[in-house]
């Protein structure tokens, strides 16, 4: 009988061969990593090195009162506005989710007017609110009983209108998100608990928004970042931020690329803390361990 030689195979059923592997190199990834690490480095010589930058004025203010004052204002904007986002995006985004007519075309008018409009038009427009209503008045509508008045200008100064502008413009964005997160969860996990006799309220508390954290988590993280620098903004109407003392400071000194760079500096040691609890929610909800 005549004997034929197979090739031997290993457990995995491939093929055995004595043959090195030889892994395929790319001399282009190399020879492009090495331009990049030298326009990098080049970058940052000439940056570092031009006396027009001004370091010791950088080291002077990057820790002075008024530097810290201003990134105070800066992170309590950022985490009111951000909760009042929040809380109004959820309201927001159940009213655009609603059956009601009514509910749902206020809400899209609502989302409508506030990301049509730029956020720096929005600030202005409420830090100049008094000159559109003199007094601020709480009463019985479309009469002319008063309850309470009082001066505009001085219930909503630079830092209130800063806030208002931020939380409500962050409400739509929010919105948006939350809705879409809702929207990806499976539509009969939400009848299933209704089968069980859960009202809609429970039903959104423990069933979909639990879900739904998984799609809102990462883009809300990004709206935070977002938020952090466009609380830059308010400087337009003396907010005290970061970027508004920091101004004041230019306008009399003249140094504006070092104050510049404290500014930047800041920031980016702000956004980079934030992805932190951004990325631990992320393994949270999504599931890894």
């Amino acid at each position: 009988m005549a004997s034929s030689t197979l090739p031997l195979r290993d457990g995995a059923g491939s093929e055995a061969s004595s043959e090195p592997l030889v892994p395929l190199r790319h001399y282009g990834r190399h020879a492009g990593a090495a331009v990049a690490l030298v326009c990098l480095g080049g970058v940052l010589w000439s940056f570092g090195k031009n006396p027009n930058l001004d370091w010791p004025t950088i080291g002077a203010y990057l820790f002075k009162d008024l530097t810290l004052q201003g990134l105070w204002t800066t992170v309590w904007l950022t985490v009111v506005a951000m909760a009042i986002g929040l809380a109004g995006g959820v309201l927001v985004a159940v009213m655009r989710l609603s059956h009601n007519p009514v509910l749902r075309g206020v809400s899209s008018l609502y989302v409508w007017v506030f990301r049509g409009t730029p956020l720096l038009v929005q600030i202005i427009f409420w830090g100049f609110l008094g000159a559109l209503y003199k007094n601020t008045m709480i009463g019985v509508p479309f009469t002319h009983i008063t309850f309470y008045s009082a001066p505009t200008s001085t219930l909503v100064d630079a830092t209130t209108a800063a806030l208002l502008a931020l939380g409500l413009n962050e409400i739509a964005y929010a919105s948006e998100i939350i809705r879409a997160g809702i929207q990806a969860v499976d539509r009969g996990q939400t009848e299933a608990a209704q089968a069980l006799g859960m009202t809609p309220v429970l039903t959104l508390r423990r069933i979909v928004l639990p879900q739904a954290m998984r799609s809102i988590i990462p883009p809300l993280g990004n709206e935070v970042v977002t938020m952090l620098k466009s609380t830059a903004l308010v400087s337009v109407i003396a907010g005290h931020d970061l970027l508004s003392n920091l101004q004041d400071v230019y306008a009399q000194n003249y140094k504006v690329i070092p104050l510049l760079v404290v500014a930047s500096l800041w920031y980016l040691v702000l956004s980079s803390l934030l992805s932190l609890p951004q990325s631990w929610l992320e393994r949270r909800f999504g599931g890894a361990r």
